[in-house]
């Protein structure tokens, strides 16, 4: 790249160089003047542009998951005019050098299926295909997913299990088992009614007003009845999420509620273990090939004070990978950046408890024997 080039982080002053690069270079899928202004001005993410002798001829769009160790290239785009001379592999080494900086594991893009020239930039720096999007952009072209490991650490031993994402704000618990009732039986097959089918079959809580989510004795006693083996393992015995209820009519509905669960649970032969899962015991049951749905606080992944519900796979001794089925499309987010995410271990175990109450829940879930 030529000495008289930089790439820096953007600033207001650039907002009207991006707006013209975006409107130039992509004829669909353009992001607006607001939402750029958004990314220059966020903590969260890295809006990076590619500074010639004072004038902005390119741009790369890098995008961060709160508490977990995966970026994703949102967009990348270089002037016509300025292509060549290895602009865009610079371009792409610098998103890369953040996202290290920022302790992530994986660099994840989708890419349309047409862009060749795209597509072997990437090939090139090593990047892997993983899965396709039909039908992704506003043309209705395919994307292609790639990824790339940033730093090399002990591989998976178990395929992850499917994502789904929820489509309904009270629907983390019911998604994450159906993506267990996937990972048992490869037949099973996920669909907006078997999610709405599973939240009537496993809830008890009451949110603020409409709608309400999933405790973990619903949970157990739902994949008990489906057949899997689970066992519960809890900081105590419940009733949960009762602190934030007014209602004393709400409280006593749903503590009878979850009594009920228990006690099909205890029927079913669930094991329940006052004892919740340290970092160490989360490791061992994932190396044995168990996959577990731990309680959060959604404070710590999307800024929300809600308990919610997500799925933990696999670990490599740094990170504990899980699938999340909720999917920030506010902020731009699909699939691929809350399918098979890695999170520190340690921020994990921050992460993985509830409310003032300090609740840990935690359902493992093995395979029916054959």
């Amino acid at each position: 790249m030529p000495q008289q080039s930089v790439i820096r982080p953007a600033d207001l002053a650039d907002l009207d160089a991006l707006e013209a690069i975006e409107n130039r270079v992509f004829e669909t899928d353009r992001l607006s003047r607001r939402s750029l202004r958004y990314y220059i001005v966020t903590e969260k993410d890295a809006l990076l542009v590619i500074d010639r002798r004072g004038t902005v001829v390119g741009y790369a769009l890098v995008a961060f998951r709160r508490g977990a160790a995966l970026a994703r290239l949102y967009s990348i785009a270089i002037l016509p005019e300025a292509a060549g001379g290895g602009l865009g592999r610079k371009l792409l080494e610098a998103v890369e050098a953040e996202a290290e900086r920022r302790g992530c594991l994986f660099l994840r893009l989708e890419v349309r299926a047409d862009n060749v020239a795209a597509i072997r930039l990437y090939e090139r720096a090593d990047y892997r295909r993983f899965g396709v999007y039909p039908d992704y952009y506003e043309d209705h072209q395919d994307a292609l997913r790639y990824e790339k490991r940033l730093v090399q650490q002990a591989k998976l031993t178990q395929t992850p299990p499917p994502f789904y994402a929820q489509t309904l704000d009270f629907t983390c618990g019911p998604c994450c088992l159906m993506m267990a009732l996937g990972w048992a039986d490869p037949a099973f097959r996920a669909t907006r009614a078997a999610e709405i089918r599973l939240w009537r079959e496993s809830t008890t809580v009451y949110m603020t007003s409409g709608l309400g989510g999933c405790e973990p004795y619903g949970l157990a006693a739902t994949l008990a009845r489906h057949g899997l083996p689970v066992e519960l393992r809890l900081s105590h015995k419940g009733p949960f999420f009762l602190d934030g209820v007014r209602d004393a009519d709400k409280k006593e509905v749903m503590r009878i509620a979850q009594e009920d669960f228990r006690a099909e649970a205890v029927e079913a032969g669930v094991p329940i273990r006052l004892e919740p899962l340290d970092q160490a015991s989360l490791a061992a049951v994932l190396d044995e090939g168990a996959i577990v749905i731990v309680l959060v606080s959604g404070y710590r992944m999307f800024r929300k004070k809600v308990p919610h519900w997500l799925l933990a796979h696999g670990q490599d001794g740094r990170h504990v990978f899980v699938n999340d089925p909720w999917v920030e499309t506010a902020e731009l987010e699909t699939p691929i950046a809350a399918a098979n995410l890695p999170i520190p271990a340690e921020e994990f175990q921050r992460m993985a408890r509830y409310g003032q109450e300090d609740l840990r829940a935690a359902v493992i879930i093995r395979k029916p024997k054959p």
